[in-house]
């Protein structure tokens, strides 16, 4: 059956043209005003005649589920935050925003960051009025050079226009608590290291020190920046809230897609940025839930030269991969039960075509994490180095098939779901290499020689001699 989208305009996507509804030649940095003329702010107008608590169930009725990676309900992450005494004078509560993006083949916050940051600016500020948040932290990585002087030219729009400020959000206007609710902003920049993905290290990294991730509990909802309640959400995350918002969770659920299998549904539209063997790779707004197979033939203009599909990361590095028959996969937050990867993550795949060598592929995606640990826990220290050794000895043709069975008994060994390692960069690094080595088992044995082990066996009388 076609895939019909339900979806039939921008929503995160409406100032930034974007196939099929814009040239993407069009784009420009869309400032405050253009924002404003477009219908910027409204929803933050509106959430001010709120009360915060029927703002976080406005957001926990959409069902939103966090664009980070891990897809957790963003409403319900709110609600973990310690309840205020005095509702307009909460104390130190932070957001950090994660505007990190260093996940391999991931670029979808850029395209927010680098044409519309106002959209975030806006969900920034409805989040820290909800949560009774004081301050606000961008934590942009070092290698966003670009972005963040846009960031940082949007920000100083908006405290211009009195959105952040001491005066209060809107320049001061009247909450629907009786009084206005003052939030500062900043951006904070990486110095350029993967690890800061993580929550707890990007708290670190925000603190001036190692990035390096937290023991848990505490988690950062009770302790987290500074050692004061904090929430943590992505960019794109955020940029869904002003929507939400203005037009009412129901609006929200009636795009996306529900779980196949009974599970917490995959409402709203992605950002999903397509890269690899493609003809037009880019970023594109589509409804959770569009077949891999559209996205690449309808959206990225097919594969390129005409070679057939192989497989997909399919969804930043650390999901794993997707096999030649998975072609036509949903790419809904049911993706990683239903096709055994580690999850939708960020909805970013990157696409082989017939030609690929998936062995070199599992290489350099170890040699990437091997690189990237902060080296905090053993497991993931050594595991990774280990994991990489191997597959070097595996391309070179120098393996044996022992060491298949080994590589994917180290994987298994290490990362947070076994419970060997404080942060999931492990994880990321076994399910990556595993659901190769498990996918396109016959590329690796073609590579190695084979383990002989003899077994010899004597009866009788010499058996005793």
């Amino acid at each position: 059956m076609p895939y019909t989208p339900k979806t039939n305009f921008p929503v995160l996507t409406k100032n930034i043209p974007t196939y099929p509804w814009g040239d993407p030649k069009d784009r420009h940095i869309v400032g405050y005003d253009e924002y404003v003329k477009n219908g910027g702010y409204v929803g933050l107008r509106k959430a001010l005649t709120m009360s915060p608590g029927d703002v976080v169930t406005t957001v926990k009725d959409s069902q939103l589920r966090g664009r980070g990676g891990a897809g957790f309900p963003t409403g319900l992450k709110w609600t973990f935050l310690p309840q205020v005494e005095d509702i307009n004078n909460p104390g130190a509560r932070y957001l950090a925003i994660n505007a990190d993006e260093s996940e391999p083949g991931t670029f979808k916050d850029r395209l927010l960051l680098d044409f519309d940051p106002h959209i975030m600016l806006e969900g920034i500020a409805i989040c820290c009025y909800a949560c009774r948040l004081t301050k606000a932290y961008v934590f942009i990585r070092g290698e966003y050079h670009h972005q963040a002087k846009v960031l940082e030219n949007a920000l100083k729009e908006a405290y211009d226009h009195g959105i952040f400020g001491s005066k209060g959000l809107m320049d001061g206007a009247d909450t629907q608590t009786g009084a206005p609710f003052p939030v500062e902003c900043y951006v904070h920049r990486g110095a350029g290291a993967y690890i800061c993905g993580e929550e707890t290290a990007l708290l670190e990294a925000i603190e001036g020190k190692r990035g390096w991730p937290r023991i848990k509990p505490p988690f950062p909802a009770v302790q987290g920046l500074f050692g004061k309640p904090t929430i943590i959400n992505n960019v794109e995350t955020l940029a869904h809230l002003p929507s939400i918002v203005e037009n009412g969770s129901d609006w929200f659920c009636a795009q996306g897609c529900e779980s196949a299998s009974g599970g917490p549904p995959s409402f709203g539209t992605k950002l999903m940025g397509v890269s690899g063997h493609v003809n037009n790779p880019g970023c594109f707004e589509c409804d959770l839930g569009i077949p891999l197979s559209t996205l690449v033939n309808e959206y990225s203009g097919g594969m390129r030269n005409g070679k057939k599909f192989k497989s997909a990361i399919i969804g930043g590095a650390s999901t794993g991969v997707v096999g030649p028959d998975d072609f036509d996969a949903p790419m809904d937050f049911d993706i990683g039960r239903d096709y055994n990867v580690l999850g939708l993550g960020t909805a970013c795949p990157t696409v082989f075509d017939e030609d690929t060598d998936m062995v070199s592929v599992a290489r350099n995606l170890a040699n990437f994490y091997k690189h990237e640990s902060c080296g905090q826990c053993t497991p993931c220290r050594e595991g990774s180095g280990w994991l990489l050794q191997l597959l070097e000895k595996v391309e070179s043709g120098d393996g044996k098939t022992k060491d298949l069975d080994l590589i994917l008994e180290i994987a298994t060994s290490m990362g947070a779901m076994p419970g060997t390692t404080i942060c999931g960069l492990a994880d990321g690094n076994n399910w990556a290499v595993r659901t190769i080595v498990n996918k396109f088992r016959d590329e690796f044995e073609a590579r190695v020689a084979p383990t002989y082990v003899p077994v010899t066996m004597t009866v009788g009388a010499a058996a005793n001699g």
